[in-house]
């Protein structure tokens, strides 16, 4: 005799009119709520697999159609959820990623409007915030706003968005609801790049630069040691104060805020970088929590962006450098990453400031003839093995 096993369900609600059933899929134990809107069936996945708790909502939607509200969400417009978000999330996150939510949020804005319901977004719009950004149009007639990006940037966009819909299945509305039922660009495919420039720079590149540093500003060749010899972003470097240097003990302490993950940490650095920030304190004459590289036009801020942009293109074409797509500050942490190969991925993580080792594997690293010589040249020949 076969024995079925029957899954859990859970039904509220009158046939006809308001009825909610609550049930585990059969094959993945997921917990779903099945109801009919305008005469049609509807599946929603719930993002958990707590019985009880799928219980109270099946009984939650089916008071709201009995009362005839809409379902959870469907009102939700985008600038109230982006006001939210803003409000709450961002402000936890470093200061390049607040500018980048910011920024991000607008766009969304522009194309789709502030009174889009949320609930209605779908594949026809993320395939259109794909193509508008391509092009550089805002999505209305006759107007283009900015200039064309690629896939990463498009990405970024993208999973910003994404984290905001996410968020908001999870955040409540003070009346025991939650703001969103479900992410409804849940599984759209990101766009991927199929050959992105990352170019590295080269060493006699980094000297020439160096030598001509001073040239183009004092700060800016203390930057270009600091990137050389630490690994990390140019944001974070821009944003360091002197409170932050420990010279007896030769560290610097990365402050989670300047930190585009927000990775707080300290890490030992090398006599070229500690010999260069002792000869910029000294010009300098600060202490405790001056800014390292302050901005010329207001000493009390860290210089912009834009300006330390700037010293690099001024350097390159000084030093003679060729313009290369995408060779810029980030070219020195693919440097550092690929010197560094034989390190502990661990250790290498921590020095450059990276949480994850694939990343470093991925979008870091390089291959190149000088180690896969060395790798051949102390390759170990196997003189014998043993019959199991």
């Amino acid at each position: 005799m076969t024995h079925v096993t029957t899954r859990w369900s859970f039904s509220t609600g009158e046939r006809g009119r308001n009825r909610v059933r609550a049930f585990e899929h059969p094959q993945t134990g997921r917990i779903f709520l099945e109801l009919y809107e305008d005469g049609r069936r509807k599946r929603i996945a719930l993002q958990h697999r707590d019985r009880e708790a799928a219980k109270a909502k099946a009984e939650e939607v089916a008071m709201a159609l009995r009362r005839q509200e809409p379902p959870l969400g469907a009102a939700l417009q985008l600038q109230t959820l982006f006001d939210n978000y803003l409000r709450e999330v961002t402000p936890q996150k470093s200061v390049s990623s607040q500018s980048h939510d910011r920024r991000a949020a607008n766009l969304f804005l522009e194309l789709f409007g502030p009174d889009r319901q949320v609930a209605t977004l779908n594949r026809r719009d993320w395939d259109a915030f794909m193509r508008r950004r391509r092009a550089g149009s805002d999505g209305r007639a006759g107007r283009v706003h900015g200039k064309p990006v690629g896939d990463r940037v498009i990405t970024q966009n993208l999973k910003f968005l994404h984290a905001v819909l996410n968020w908001a299945t999870m955040a409540g509305d003070g009346t025991g609801r939650y703001l969103l039922e479900r992410n409804p660009l849940k599984g759209f495919p990101f766009p991927k790049e199929s050959n992105p420039s990352r170019p590295i720079v080269t060493d006699e590149q980094y000297r020439a630069m160096l030598a001509i540093g001073g040239h183009v500003s004092p700060l800016f060749k203390l930057a270009l040691i600091l990137a050389h010899e630490t690994g990390h972003r140019i944001g974070s470097i821009r944003r360091l104060r002197w409170s932050d240097m420990d010279f007896e003990h030769g560290k610097i302490r990365w402050r989670a805020e300047n930190d585009k993950i927000g990775f707080e940490h300290e890490t030992v650095v090398t006599e070229a970088a500690l010999d260069a920030l002792e000869r910029a304190r000294q010009e300098q004459q600060s202490i405790g929590d001056a800014w390292v590289f302050p901005s010329p036009g207001n000493p009390a801020e860290p210089c912009s962006r834009h300006l330390v942009r700037d010293w690099w293109q001024r350097a390159e074409a000084s030093a003679g450098v060729p313009r290369v797509k995408g060779l810029g500050w980030h070219s020195l942490r693919r440097k550092f990453a690929t010197e560094l190969k034989h390190t502990p991925l661990k250790d290498l993580c921590y020095l450059g400031g990276w949480k994850e080792p694939q990343t470093v594997l991925k979008c870091y690293q390089r291959a190149d003839e000088g180690t896969m010589r060395e790798a051949l040249a102390s390759r170990k020949r196997l003189t014998g093995f043993t019959r199991i």
